[in-house]
């Protein structure tokens, strides 16, 4: 059935993908180029730290999580973050003050491009599943440790339902099932399941469909959350962190296209990455498809990105391909 609807399928694609028709949308969030940062008073000192700071968390926002830090020019584009800005204004709540910091999006863009970053897509945000050492899940509020680490460093938090948890056994195990259904209600592949256990801590990250487990200790709730804040960051650094300077070939194996909207649904998701620069669909067979693809980052980088957002898993390796994928359903 597959293959006698493959020539179709083929047909169809260039309608079906066209936008709106079948790509999932993506939440809505707040400007990539917005951060509010704490200061302690309007002196101008905090103001330049602030904006300084701001501009380090937008970078690497847009950048898709590489870490910048150690890019020659890096640490001159931060002591020149006050040209870059559009506008900014101070936030007052209780006896806590903050800078709202807007940048100018060509400015910025402009600055990557000397940083030598390529373009790639927004980084999704990461959902967080955590349990507290009596055994019962952490809100928001308890979760702000964790928030804030991310946050610096170019990363959101969100914190899954209450009401509808997540069975954090399925999710650290890398279930599809339960990698779908996350995907398709919180549109992100980056799930971080911890266990407080007093002074230590159990975590699991799943990433594309790869689980990365580790402990950790620390005095305090609060410290073991922001070290998990920051061991994520770093590991999804040494993923992302790739130059895009020259225009790379890559070559995927796609599971799981079992029909024409998931065809063009993986179509649309590939024709709405900044770092797609051609497409191609080489072969198909009954256990999934071979596309050849121009990118603006290299295989691994590219891979480690789209699998991110919650529709694509990592598969097993595929003869002809740079890397085998799963699309979940």
């Amino acid at each position: 059935m597959r293959l006698a609807c493959l020539s179709f399928l083929l047909c169809l694609a260039g309608f079906l993908a066209a936008p709106g028709v079948c790509a999932r949308q993506a939440a809505v969030g707040a400007s990539p180029y917005s951060v509010v940062v704490p200061v302690a008073d309007t002196s101008d000192g905090q103001r330049d730290g602030a904006i300084g700071t701001a501009l380090a968390q937008v970078l690497a926002r847009l950048a898709g999580g590489q870490d910048l830090r150690t890019r020659p020019g890096y640490a001159e584009a931060l002591k020149g973050a006050s040209g870059l800005v559009q506008q900014y204004q101070y936030q007052r709540s209780g006896n806590a003050l903050a800078l709202q910091v807007v940048f100018d999006p060509d400015a910025v863009r402009r600055t990557l491009e000397q940083l030598g970053v390529g373009a790639v897509a927004a980084k999704p945000p990461v959902l967080a599943v955590v349990y507290g050492a009596d055994g019962q899940p952490l809100g928001a509020e308890a979760l702000q440790p964790l928030a804030q680490a991310l946050s610096a460093r170019g990363s959101t938090l969100l914190t899954a339902d209450p009401a509808a948890l997540p069975d954090p056994a399925r999710l650290a195990a890398a279930d599809p099932a339960a990698l779908a259904a996350v995907g398709e209600r919180y549109h992100t592949g980056l799930i971080l399941i911890g266990h407080l256990k007093g002074a230590r801590a159990e975590w699991t990250l799943v990433s594309g469909g790869q689980p990365q487990q580790w402990s950790s200790q620390a005095a305090s709730q609060t410290a073991l959350l922001a070290e998990a804040g920051n061991a994520l960051a770093d590991h999804l650094g040494s993923r992302l962190n790739v130059i895009g300077s020259a225009p790379s070939n890559v070559t995927l194996w796609v599971e799981g296209l079992d029909s024409a909207l998931d065809y063009a649904g993986f179509l649309a998701m590939l024709r709405a990455n900044p770092a797609v620069r051609q497409i191609a669909t080489t072969t198909a067979s009954e256990q999934g498809m071979l596309f050849s693809l121009q990118t603006s980052v290299p295989a691994p980088g590219f891979v480690a990105g789209i699998t991110l957002g919650g529709r694509l898993i990592q598969a097993q390796d595929h003869a002809g391909a740079d890397a085998g994928l799963r699309w979940l359903h």
